[in-house]
């Protein structure tokens, strides 16, 4: 599983999950509006997965994905020269005292997905997982 940064040792507190939800839904609406003066982002098709919080609240970690996967590492510095601007419109669409300071990851977890799909279908684990004639997982003979 990919590490993230934000939380302390017991995982995010609440306000930063709320937080985090907030800064994402205004990131994703002005990315689809196209609401940035950055030419690389004009017309891009940006998921963000995931917004998460320093503990202080000061710093947030945006996981974006541009569609298809193509072009990510642009996308991400597209995204890094636009944050003031981000910032600014965060602000704006909030209500929170103050915006926080933006950066922007590349998501890795799709991949992760399409790897685990992968070993999944892979016939000896299906064969380890598939229910035996009780209803219970696969022994493979164990």
């Amino acid at each position: 599983m990919q590490k993230r940064e934000g939380g302390g040792e017991g995982g995010p507190s609440q306000r930063q999950l709320r937080v985090g939800e907030v800064i994402r839904r205004a990131l994703s609406d002005a990315l689809l509006r196209g609401e940035t003066h950055e030419p690389a982002l004009d017309g891009a098709s940006i998921t963000v997965s995931e917004v998460r919080l320093s503990p202080d609240l000061k710093i947030a970690t945006a996981y974006v994905m541009p569609l298809g996967g193509a072009n990510g590492q642009e996308t991400v510095k597209a995204l890094a020269r636009a944050k003031g601007e981000l910032r600014r419109i965060i602000g704006r669409q909030t209500q929170l005292k103050f915006a926080p300071d933006l950066r922007f990851r590349l998501d890795s977890v799709f991949d992760q997905f399409d790897e685990t799909r992968r070993l999944l279908s892979d016939p000896r684990v299906a064969g380890d997982i598939a229910p035996d004639d009780e209803g219970e997982p696969g022994r493979n003979g164990a």
